[in-house]
């Protein structure tokens, strides 16, 4: 972009949806939404949406939650509250309020912007930009509301490359030789592949950026369809494709990647697997996720907690930690910890031993308990000797296992086994 050029996100806002369960990841949802949930030793999901926009000049935002937000709602007040209104900047907080009707919540992701129709309109943008808020990636959104202007779209679908054979579980798109959108699809069996490459597909990634007078305009028509599911994928999206233009943009194009040769990272941590190995992924020696680029960081919501403290140092009873990141709080107390995650004020006791473990905040691990390929839930308290990780029947007695293996441990869980014994 040239010095001289006007920075379109300033004439823009974002608009995040953020209140999916996120049922998938089981118990880690029972009491917040899958945005709220931890990522990264101290950050949320919903940190990646939010700073991606702030990091691209985006001063405008409105957050729309609905299941169990108490702990997104608290986390983004304590965490994201140095928006100032008299500089024309701030992050809007949009719960589910039967604005319209008493009996209607929320019915869709539409319908989530369609209810705040008014609020948008006070901000006084041209482009909405819209999100989920449940995925982990660093994109600039600047490139693709230019795209998107200099496009001439009525739509422009932010899209990953994925392999065909893989393309069903998403919403695809196919496009001509411009990336100009002809078919849009829900979870197609045959997929289509793209122009370059007939074994690729593009898939949506929940991410649109619209002038905000054609939206408001589309979204009035939406409300008073009687047979719309008041969905952008299900029916905004396939209504402009065949009416209007629909212009696709690739994630590579403006993603922010952690090097020069590093790959696009874009990750849903919708799955107990998935989101165990994305927290894991960070402790190699050169992770795909740069959490530690000060040019793009990821803003959160900081505790006022001491340093990690690593205490005793016996040949068989030695604070240590290897291949893994350690948060600010914990305390290592004669315990081997590899190739694992600790969040905020984890603490571990002698001749215990931690092994390719995501372990949330305030989490408190007894002597001589064995831990291995696990996810353990805020608060936790791991009993004495326990041992997680080593027999699957008996996990599966106990605990969620999922299909790769990774037992999740919930306090609710442990206290049914201890009434159990």
């Amino acid at each position: 972009m040239a010095p001289h050029e006007e920075r379109l996100s300033r004439r823009s806002m974002a608009f995040i949806l953020a209140g999916g369960r996120g049922s998938r990841l089981h118990e880690l949802t029972d009491r917040r939404v899958k945005p709220a949930v931890y990522f990264g030793g101290k950050s949320r999901i919903i940190d990646f949406a939010l700073s991606n926009a702030l990091n691209s000049g985006i001063r405008k935002m409105a957050l729309a939650t609905q299941y169990k937000a108490h702990s997104l709602i608290r986390h983004v007040q304590r965490g994201w509250n140095f928006f100032r209104a008299e500089r024309n900047e701030f992050l809007d907080i949009l719960p589910a309020s039967q604005r319209y009707d008493e009996a209607m919540w929320y019915r869709g992701t539409a319908d989530a912007v369609a209810q705040n129709i008014d609020i948008i309109d006070s901000y006084g943008v041209d482009y909405v930009l819209i999100l989920a808020g449940d995925h982990i990636y660093k994109m600039d959104y600047e490139l693709m509301i230019r795209h998107h202007v200099a496009a001439g779209a009525d739509v422009t679908i932010g899209c990953l490359t994925v392999p065909r054979s893989e393309a069903s579980a998403f919403g695809v798109m196919a496009v001509d030789e411009g990336d100009v959108v002809t078919g849009f699809l829900e979870k197609p069996a045959d997929p289509p592949g793209t122009p370059d490459d007939p074994e690729l597909t593009l898939a949506s990634m929940g991410i649109y950026v619209f002038r905000w007078d054609l939206l408001r305009d589309l979204l009035i028509r939406d409300m008073q369809d009687d047979n719309s599911s008041h969905d952008f994928g299900k029916d905004l999206i396939p209504d402009i494709v065949k009416h209007g233009k629909a212009q696709a943009h690739r994630f590579p194009d403006s993603c922010v990647r952690s090097g020069p040769d590093a790959p696009a990272y874009w990750r849903d941590v919708g799955t107990l697997d998935a989101f165990w190995r994305a927290n894991i992924d960070l402790t190699n020696f050169t992770p795909d996720l740069n959490l530690w680029d000060r040019d793009w960081p990821i803003w959160t919501y900081s505790e006022l907690v001491p340093p990690a403290k690593f205490i005793h140092d016996e040949p068989d009873r030695r604070g240590s930690a290897v291949s893994s990141l350690i948060s600010g709080g914990c305390i290592i107390s004669g315990s081997e910890i590899r190739e694992s995650l600790l969040f905020t004020q984890v603490h571990t006791n002698s001749y215990s031993s931690l092994d390719r473990a995501v372990v949330l905040p305030y989490v408190t691990v007894a002597r001589h308990a064995r831990l291995t390929n696990v996810i353990i839930d805020r608060g936790v308290r791991i009993p004495e000797g326990l041992v997680v990780g080593e027999d699957p029947g008996e996990d599966a007695r106990w605990f969620r296992v999922s299909g790769g293996g990774i037992t999740l441990i919930t306090q609710d869980m442990l206290d049914r086994r201890e009434a159990s014994s």
